[in-house]
C-alpha cells in the first residue's frame, strides 16, 4: 500500500522559508517522479516542482531560484526547500508520485497516481 506523508508546514512572514518532507512508502525506489502541487482557494491545483528517482529536477517558474526540491540518500524522502517566500506561495501543498516512470519534461496531475493529504502553508505579508 503506497503511502505519503507530508511534514514541515506552516505559518511565516513574508521573505522567511519554510521546508517541506514527503516521506514515501509502499512503492518501488528503483524508478519513480515526485512531486510538489499546490492548490490555494478558487484556484486550480498547480504543479511546483519534481524530482525523479535518477535526480533529474523540474521547477515551475514562479519558483525557480527560490525554491529545491531534493531526494535523501535512500530516495524515500523528498524535500522541498522554500526560501523568499512571498503571499502568493500561500496554499495547500501536496506530494504525489508517479510510478516506474523519470519525470517527464512538463508534470501534469494525470499522471500521478498517489496523493498526500495536503499540508498547509500561508505566507503573510
Amino acid at each position: 500500500q503506497v503511502e505519503l506523508v507530508e511534514s514541515g508546514g506552516g505559518s511565516v512572514q513574508a521573505g522567511g522559508s519554510l521546508r517541506l518532507s514527503c516521506a514515501g512508502s509502499g512503492y518501488s525506489y528503483s524508478m519513480y517522479c515526485m512531486a510538489w502541487f499546490r492548490q490555494s482557494p478558487g484556484k486550480e491545483r498547480e504543479v511546483v516542482a519534481g524530482i525523479d528517482s535518477d535526480g533529474n529536477t523540474r521547477y515551475e517558474d514562479s519558483v525557480k531560484g527560490r525554491f529545491a526540491i531534493s531526494l535523501d540518500k535512500a530516495k524515500t524522502t523528498m524535500d522541498l526547500q522554500m526560501n523568499s517566500l512571498e503571499p502568493e506561495d500561500s496554499a495547500t501543498y501536496y506530494c504525489a508520485v508517479e510510478t516506474f516512470a523519470y519525470c517527464s519534461r512538463t508534470l501534469r496531475e494525470s499522471q500521478f497516481e498517489y496523493w498526500g493529504q495536503g499540508i498547509l502553508v500561508t505566507v503573510s505579508s
